[in-house]
C-alpha cells in the first residue's frame, strides 16, 4: 500500500465518522472499511404492501400498511490496498424491502460512479446517492410493494459476479436479508415504530395544561388524536381518575376528544400499586360486559367464572362451588330450575312492561342476567319462529337464504322439501318436484329470482 492511499483511506474514514453518527456509520476493527446504514426518507402517507415470490411461503394475507420509516439500505465495505488510486471498494449492498434487481441496479450505478470518481475517494459519492437518489433512481413510489425473493440469504463478500435466480441475472454483492415474509413484515414494524419515537423524543412540543415547552422524551403521545401532553401533567391526571375508580375515563385531556390511554402508557406514568388498582378496575369492567362471565354467588368469594355455551352450571376456580347460573343456588342438574320456562316467559313480558323503577326491581329480585337470558331467549324464539322450520326428523332450525327448495339438514342431514317439510329420497331427491302428483310439482325453484336459477338440463342428483 502507498502512502498516498493509506492517508487518503485513513482521512475518508476519519471523515466519514465525523459526518455520520454512531448508528449510521461504524468503522470495522483491525481492517480499513466498515458498514453504513442509509435510511431514505419517505414521502408523507408512504402505503407499502407485501407479497412473498416464494410457493412455500405460508402468508394468510396481504400485508398493506402507512409507515413513515423503511429500514436502511446497508452498504459494507474493505477497501483493497491499492484504493482509491486504482481499485474500488469492496462491498455488498444489502436491504429487507427491495428485491435482488432492484439491489443489482444499485450495485451497478456504484460501479458507474467508482469509474467517473476513479482515482478519488469513492464512499461519500456513494452515500449521497442511495440517500437521495434511490427512490428516484428505482422509481419507487407510494403505494408500493415489496417483493420478497425465494433465493434467501446469501454470503457475504462474495465476488461481485452474476447468479441465475428465477430466471434473473442478479449481483452477487445484491442482498436482500430477509428469510420469509412475516419476519420482514415485524421488522418493518418495530423499525418503525423505533424511529418515530427516536424523532418524536428529540421535538419540543407545548404542553396545551402546563402551557410549557418539553422535549418529546418527556411527553406522552396520544396515536388516535395526535395530542402531546407533558407526563407530568398527565401523570397527575391519571392518577385522580384512578383513585375515584373512572379506569374508563382516562381519556386525552383535550375538551372533546375520546382518545383512549394505553395501558403501557398508563403503567409508564402512575405507580406500581395504583396501576394495579387501574388494572383490577378494568379488568373487572371488562367482565361485567361479556355475556359469558358470571361471578360465584357466594358473598365471600364472587370470582368470575366463565360460562360454557348452553350450560346452566358454573363451577368456581377458587372456591369450587358448583352452582345454577340462573337461579344461583347450587347446581341441580336435571331438576327443575327456581326460574323455570315458564317464569322465563312472564318474566320477560313483565320486564318489557315494567317502568324504570320496576325494572330495577326485577333485576334485583332475579339478578340481571336471569333477566337478560329471559330477554335474549324469547326473541330468539320469536325470531326462529318467524324465519326458519324444523328439520322434520330432528327439529333442528334451519334457515333458507338462498338457492332452491330441496334442503339439506345441518343436524341430521336429511334432504327434506322446504314448502311442504316431506322427506326426499336420498337417491334422487328431485323426485318430488318432478312427480305431476306431488304438491310440488315444478316448485323446485319457487321464490327465487329467475336470473339466479342456472339450468344444467339435469335435475337427476
Amino acid at each position: 500500500m502507498s502512502t498516498e492511499d493509506q492517508e487518503a483511506q485513513e482521512d475518508e474514514l476519519l471523515a466519514l465518522a465525523s459526518i455520520y453518527s454512531e448508528d449510521e456509520f461504524k468503522r470495522a476493527d483491525g481492517a480499513p472499511g466498515g458498514e453504513i446504514q442509509v435510511c431514505l426518507e419517505l414521502p408523507a402517507n408512504f402505503s407499502i404492501t407485501v407479497k412473498s415470490n416464494s410457493a412455500a411461503e405460508c402468508f394468510p394475507e396481504n400485508f398493506e400498511n402507512t409507515v413513515s420509516f423503511l429500514p436502511p439500505i446497508v452498504l459494507n465495505f474493505e477497501l483493497p490496498p491499492d484504493y482509491p488510486s486504482a481499485a474500488p471498494p469492496d462491498f455488498t449492498l444489502s436491504c429487507k424491502w427491495l428485491s435482488p434487481g432492484q439491489l443489482t441496479l444499485l450495485c451497478h450505478h456504484l460501479d458507474v460512479l467508482w469509474e467517473e470518481n476513479k482515482g478519488c475517494v469513492v464512499l461519500f459519492p456513494w452515500i449521497q446517492f442511495l440517500k437521495e437518489e434511490t427512490l428516484d433512481f428505482l422509481d419507487i413510489k407510494s403505494p408500493y410493494e415489496i417483493e420478497v425473493s425465494s433465493n434467501g440469504l446469501q454470503n457475504w463478500m462474495q465476488p461481485p459476479e452474476k447468479t441465475p435466480v428465477d430466471g434473473a441475472l442478479f449481483d452477487k454483492r445484491a442482498i436482500q436479508d430477509v428469510q420469509s415474509v412475516s419476519a420482514l413484515v415485524k421488522y418493518i414494524l418495530v423499525f418503525s415504530e423505533a424511529q418515530e419515537k427516536k424523532v418524536f423524543d428529540g421535538k419540543p412540543f407545548l404542553c396545551n395544561i402546563c402551557f410549557m415547552e418539553k422535549l418529546g422524551s418527556e411527553c406522552t403521545h396520544f396515536k388516535d388524536c395526535q395530542h402531546v401532553y407533558c407526563n407530568t401533567c398527565l401523570k397527575d391526571y391519571f392518577e385522580i381518575q384512578i383513585k375515584d375508580g373512572q379506569v374508563h375515563a382516562l381519556n386525552c385531556p383535550e375538551p372533546k376528544c375520546t382518545s383512549t390511554a394505553t395501558p403501557a402508557q398508563v403503567k409508564n406514568l402512575v405507580e406500581e400499586q395504583l396501576f394495579s388498582r387501574y388494572d383490577r378496575l378494568l379488568l373487572q369492567s371488562s367482565l361485567d360486559l361479556m355475556a359469558d362471565v358470571v361471578y360465584c354467588p357466594r358473598p365471600g368469594c364472587q370470582t368470575p367464572v366463565m360460562q360454557e355455551p348452553e350450560d346452566t352450571m358454573g363451577i368456581c376456580s377458587v372456591c369450587q362451588y358448583a352452582f345454577c347460573i340462573l337461579c344461583k343456588m347450587t347446581f341441580h342438574g336435571v331438576s327443575a330450575c327456581k326460574v323455570t320456562a315458564e317464569k322465563l316467559i312472564s318474566l320477560r313480558a313483565d320486564y318489557l312492561s315494567a317502568d324504570d323503577e320496576g325494572k330495577k326491581f326485577l333485576e334485583k329480585r332475579y339478578g340481571k342476567r336471569v333477566i337478560q337470558k329471559a330477554v335474549e331467549e324469547m326473541e330468539s324464539m320469536d325470531w326462529l319462529e318467524q324465519n326458519s322450520k324444523c328439520c322434520p326428523r330432528c327439529g333442528t332450525h334451519i334457515q333458507k337464504s338462498d338457492g332452491c327448495n330441496k334442503m339439506t339438514c345441518t343436524g341430521c342431514k336429511l334432504y327434506f322439501c322446504w314448502l311442504c317439510l316431506s322427506t326426499l329420497s336420498r337417491g334422487n331427491p328431485y323426485k318430488h318436484y318432478n312427480d305431476t302428483d306431488s304438491e310440488c310439482f315444478n316448485q323446485l325453484f319457487l321464490g327465487m329470482e329467475m336470473d339466479d336459477v342456472v339450468f344444467d338440463g339435469n335435475l337427476e342428483d
